[in-house]
């Protein structure tokens, strides 16, 4: 398989690791976001939608979405298990999976900061509080769902990592790049700090890409 990925990026990073939980061999494809690469041409014949990542298959076919790939993944490669058995379990793990994917970070991804620096003329120190505050209203979300819901263990769900780890981490770190402070969630960070101490986790963090800058 062949990986477009980008060492920073949220969505890849998410992929990185669900690949290399599954113990999955496959071949990154550099694509650098800050560099725009992502809309030229000959990104573009292989995902339409421009976005990272993209995971081609074998046979050539692409996948696209993080999520969506990675649900694939946990079908085509079951163990190990992504997503739980249980019907209530895999839709709490989807609800916490959404929840950064959907909620926290459309709203402090590359392309809505550029955009507030370049269409809306915001200064940095305006975009770095825009980012600081969506990051504390969704991981305050996170971390009452993980405090107060049934189903919290080591990792998010349970006491194996699941897709909601995959989506959980990523954005920790990227909040850790922007200096925002994570004290007041530490069910989150207390399973940021457990999959961080897996080599998959520890593997896939942007630091350690061959991209990383």
């Amino acid at each position: 398989m062949k990986l477009y990925t980008f060492f920073r990026g949220s969505s890849p990073f998410r992929l990185r690791i669900a690949l290399k939980l599954k113990g999955l061999a496959y071949e990154p494809a550099f694509v650098h976001l800050g560099k725009g690469e992502h809309r030229k041409p000959g990104f573009g014949a292989v995902n339409p939608q421009g976005l990272l990542p993209a995971l081609v298959l074998d046979d050539g076919r692409v996948l696209t979405q993080s999520l969506a790939i990675i649900e694939y993944l946990d079908e085509k490669y079951p163990n190990p298990a992504l997503l739980p058995k249980d019907a209530l379990g895999r839709v709490r793990v989807r609800s916490l999976s959404l929840l950064v994917a959907c909620e926290i970070h459309p709203l402090n991804n590359a392309r809505t900061l550029a955009y507030l620096r370049k269409q809306l003329g915001l200064g940095e120190e305006q975009v770095n509080a825009w980012y600081r505050h969506w990051v504390a209203d969704g991981l305050a979300k996170f971390e009452a769902d993980l405090t107060r819901t049934p189903g919290t263990g080591k990792f998010c769900h349970g006491d194996t990592p699941s897709m909601a780890d995959c989506c959980l981490v990523p954005q920790i770190i990227n909040a850790q790049r922007f200096n925002c402070d994570l004290a007041a969630y530490p069910s989150a960070m207390r399973v940021f700090e457990a999959c961080m101490a897996l080599a998959a986790f520890d593997e896939a963090q942007p630091s350690k890409q061959p991209d990383a800058e």
